[in-house]
């Protein structure tokens, strides 16, 4: 009579590398195995991070308003006549070129957001686009990261034409405390334009070396988020001066 000799099966575990147990996407920057960063959580922390970055700027210049809403309203003493006096002068802003200033600003502020919802909609063709045999057509992207560029580059010369218009009409930075004060804000915002410029003009450039598609849409996504802060900060401080003059 046959006899049956016992048969041993071993099930590997979960997580030694058993083939029972699927891969797993979206690792945080990619543990043990995993080469698929988890672009989704890097993007809402780059948003987090940029909220909280902005906070501080948004505090400067409601410090700086409210100097000048203190320094217009506060005398100084003339040793002249040993009496407290106003010496409060509003500045003569050139309105229409900072009206055509804000209508860059305002043109760039719709380009960057037709760039971040244009490379939001390739990150979420990518997955498609790479699968053997699939043809979504040809998509010739317009470069509206370059026009954002232009139209902030043009936004810095017409602050610069508006500070000669001033410096024309006999304001400058030392004439008084007015026009000490506007040049003071003008300047800060220009100054953080400029670094959001440099940044959009990063994520085109980037674009050439053939980043990852979900990368480069994080630069480009916070950086419009961005862009749209120095706008209406923008619409602030022109409303601030205009009608507190």
């Amino acid at each position: 009579m046959a006899s049956l000799s016992p048969v041993t099966v071993s099930v590997p575990e979960a997580g030694h590398g058993g083939g029972s147990t699927p891969p797993h996407y979206g690792g945080d920057g990619g543990g043990p195995g995993d080469g698929y960063p988890d672009y989704g959580r890097r993007l809402r922390r780059a948003r987090l991070g940029l909220a909280v970055a902005l906070a501080p700027i948004l505090m400067f210049f409601v410090s700086l308003a409210s100097a000048y809403i203190v320094r217009q309203g506060l005398p100084t003493f003339d040793e002249k006549s040993n009496t407290y006096v106003r010496d409060w002068n509003p500045t003569d802003l050139p309105l229409a070129m900072l009206l055509v200033n804000t209508g860059l600003l305002a043109a760039s502020s719709l380009t960057a957001e037709l760039a971040r919802r244009q490379i939001t909609r390739q990150a979420a063709l990518a997955p498609v686009r790479s699968i053997p045999g699939v043809s979504l057509g040809s998509e010739t992207g317009f470069p509206w990261l370059y026009v954002t560029v232009l139209l902030g580059a043009g936004f810095l010369v017409g602050q610069w034409l508006a500070w000669q218009e001033m410096a024309n009409r006999g304001y400058y930075l030392a004439t008084n405390a007015s026009s000490s004060f506007v040049y003071l804000l003008t300047a800060a915002h220009g100054i953080h334009l400029a670094g959001g410029a440099v940044v959009l003009l990063y994520a085109a450039v980037v674009s050439l070396f053939h980043k990852p598609i979900e990368a480069r849409r994080i630069v480009v996504d916070v950086t419009a988020w961005y862009w749209h802060f120095i706008f209406l900060l923008w619409v602030g401080i022109f409303a601030f001066l205009w009608f507190l003059r």
